[in-house]
């Protein structure tokens, strides 16, 4: 398997999780700096110039929650997915927030273009992100963490998509001191061989 990647960026997610999977894969880190995700050459492997994107037997996936779908499939025996149907739908309503709130939120601070043309209403979207973000620290909170991770004690694939969204919110103008359950979040995630992984090969 092949992981298009970019550091700092949600397709993180996916490397801790293939991480998490004890799954062999080759990370290939695009240059988003330089444009790269917009050239001809990876348009072919992602039309969306996005990341991430991950190659496979029989081609190409792309968005982060069907990458993370995948790899649990992939690897059942590590349990990335819980057997319970309530608490597996806990963790999808988690990941569903995120990609459909939380990143949309912050994506507003340097994605303006994707929603108007006049330069004036990005700088608007953009002064709006630490409000945004801040209330959706507020609801993770109330409503996302149930413990050490998502689900409590135990981990899961909302885990490595939280994390990594978690590690925007400084940038996005958060006081995270006011938030002591993501405080912990990060640092128990912060602590599994996973997320030391991907550290160390530059991607955070």
């Amino acid at each position: 398997m092949q992981l298009y990647y970019a550091p700092r960026t949600i397709s993180v997610a996916v490397a801790i999780a293939l991480e998490e999977a004890g799954l062999d894969y080759e990370a290939v880190k695009l240059d988003f700096a330089g444009g790269e995700q917009m050239k001809p050459a990876y348009l072919q492997i992602n039309p969306k110039g996005r990341v991430p994107a991950l190659a496979v037997d029989g081609g190409i996936l792309t968005e982060t929650g069907a990458l993370l779908e995948f790899v649990a499939a992939k690897a059942p025996q590590a349990g990335l997915v819980p057997t319970d149907p309530v608490l597996a739908g806990r963790m999808r309503e988690v990941m569903f927030y995120l990609a459909s709130t939380m990143h949309v939120n912050h994506a507003h601070k340097m994605r303006g273009h994707r929603w108007a043309d006049k330069e004036t209403s990005w700088e608007d979207m953009a002064a709006k992100v630490a409000e945004t973000m801040t209330a959706s620290c507020d609801y993770v909170c109330a409503n996302g963490l149930h413990g050490p991770f998502v689900l409590g004690e135990a981990f899961s694939l909302a885990d490595a998509y939280l994390y990594v969204v978690c590690s925007w919110l400084e940038g996005d103008g958060v006081d995270v001191s006011a938030f002591p359950k993501i405080v912990a979040f990060r640092e128990a995630m912060e602590a599994r061989p996973s997320v030391q992984a991907v550290r160390a090969a530059g991607m955070l």
